[in-house]
């Protein structure tokens, strides 16, 4: 049974976001407490400390508390293997190896450049006492583009990143990705460059758990209000 599932967090943020997405592809019933821990003052700046150790996301069930976003979607898959999208996390030992390479690529080499990437194109320009860093965004930019390189290799030979099914590899970098897209043509250029990347993030982007997401951080911004 899925009952007594519970998110405490904003929509608005990556991390609660990537759970959200999850939920939702696995059609799983659970509660949303919305809470906002930012100070009014500062509120922006705190929620752009997107991988906050202290989190952004707490997930309950039962006795079971998980604050790491991509550690709650495996939670989620190996707990509730038979409900929703059945191949979120993959059916073999082969296809989940495959899954957890990319989850490791997304969390240590596409996570730090996008976030960066967030703050300067997305919130920077909005914040009263910041300007956004030419020279960070010059150097994150290299770093998410050779990356996106990598990925447009792969993607020309399947249609997602661990094979032919959309998986927690893609799930993963939805939050950040659209962020990056839809804050100026400059973060948008960043995905449509590449030809292969840009058709597969026009897929994930465009699935119906992902539109629930971006429909609840409209609704519920939380920290932008």
């Amino acid at each position: 049974m899925a009952a007594g599932l519970q998110v405490f967090g904003q929509p608005a943020s990556t991390d609660v976001a990537r759970v959200l997405t999850c939920l939702f592809e696995k059609n799983l019933e659970f509660e949303l407490v919305r809470i906002d821990t930012f100070k009014k003052s500062h509120k922006l700046p705190e929620f752009i400390k997107l991988r906050d150790p202290t989190g952004q996301v707490t997930f309950k069930h039962g006795d079971k508390t998980i604050v790491d976003s991509r550690s709650i979607c495996r939670y989620l898959c190996t707990q509730f293997p038979e409900d929703g999208n059945r191949t979120l996390y993959g059916t073999g030992s082969l296809e989940r190896a495959s899954i957890e390479q990319w989850l490791q690529a997304e969390s240590q080499s596409f996570d730090a450049p996008s976030s960066e990437l967030v703050f300067q194109l997305a919130f920077a320009p909005h914040l009263k006492d910041v300007n956004p860093d030419e020279a960070r965004i010059a150097e994150n930019e290299k770093k998410l583009q050779n990356m996106l390189g990598v990925y447009d290799e792969i993607l020309a030979k399947h249609n997602y990143l661990a094979g032919d099914e959309f998986t927690l590899a893609d799930l993963s970098h939805l939050p950040n990705s659209h962020y990056i897209v839809n804050s100026s043509d400059r973060g948008r250029k960043l995905f449509t460059a590449k030809k292969h990347v840009a058709k597969w993030y026009e897929k994930i982007a465009s699935r119906d758990s992902w539109r629930q997401v971006v429909k609840m951080q409209k609704e519920h911004p939380g920290a932008f209000e």
